[in-house]
């Protein structure tokens, strides 16, 4: 009796396939569990925000980062990864990642722009959606030391932490509402643009490094408990800003070296 099949996902060479019996064999517990984490701390901050708590939305953002950055490493280290995994941690990120930090700041700083507050905010997680939608489709293409765009999680962030800057410097609001509007603008661009940022993924700690990288990594670490809503911001902030750094210099490099072709071409003829 022949076995049946379903279609997976597409690829270059062909059609990937898999046993319909293997569907019926469970998922891994451990690695979905962490992302069930994650979503239950992206709907906990929905909730918060809601009710105006907008600090406990804030830090329930922050577990939900945390628990999206272990489920990943955790699936690799205990070779549990899956397709269902994969499909469900997209699932989880666009819930804690892309709606509940749009109700976040729609809540806390864009409802006095009325209609133009809450369409930026809906168009932040159309955004979000369509970067993990071409992500998962750009996985295998793709190389794995750049993101492809800003990642949703720490674009979440950003917004987050924006938030615990602005309490803990108690910057009045209503000066800089305007600012916020075009942030959310700015980042839900910014998740769809081409703009590549560094992943991460090549910095393995298991492995030996010079310990100037664990004097610096304690010292971050020592910085963030004395001021935790300050230092999240200057990371994330660096983080974003990263990218459009790295994309500028590429540019000015690229015309610097169109230019002395030019010339070398000038003076050989």
């Amino acid at each position: 009796m022949k076995e049946k099949r379903v279609k997976i996902r597409r690829k270059k060479g062909g059609v990937r396939r898999i046993k319909r019996d293997d569907l019926k064999k469970g998922i891994y517990i451990l690695p979905n569990l962490i992302t069930t984490m994650a979503l239950f701390a992206g709907f906990f901050s929905i909730i918060s925000s809601i009710n105006e708590r907008y600090e406990h939305a804030v830090w329930a953002l922050i577990f939900a980062a945390v628990f999206d950055g272990l489920d990943g490493k955790v699936a690799r280290f205990t070779k549990t990864e899956s397709e269902f995994g994969v499909q469900y941690d997209s699932l989880s990120d666009l819930v804690s990642f892309g709606v509940a930090p749009a109700i976040l700041v729609y809540q806390w700083a864009l409802t006095p722009y009325a209609r133009l507050g809450w369409l930026g905010a809906a168009l932040y997680v159309v955004c979000a959606a369509l970067r993990l939608a071409r992500f998962n489709i750009q996985i295998t293409t793709v190389e794995k030391s750049v993101f492809n765009g800003l990642p949703s999680p720490p674009s979440a962030l950003m917004l987050a932490t924006t938030v615990l800057f602005f309490n803990e410097m108690e910057i009045p609001l209503e000066t800089y509402r305007p600012y916020i509007l075009g942030l959310v603008y700015f980042l839900a661009f910014l998740m769809i643009s081409n703009v590549k940022y560094s992943s991460f993924k090549e910095l393995e700690v298991a492995r030996r490094r010079p310990i100037n990288i664990l004097l610096l990594l304690i010292l971050i670490l020592i910085l963030i408990a004395i001021k935790p809503e300050i230092m999240l911001f200057a990371i994330v902030a660096f983080f974003v800003l990263s990218g459009i750094v790295n994309l500028l210099f590429k540019s000015l490099t690229r015309k610097r070296g169109e230019q002395v072709s030019e010339v070398q071409v000038k003076e050989e003829r």
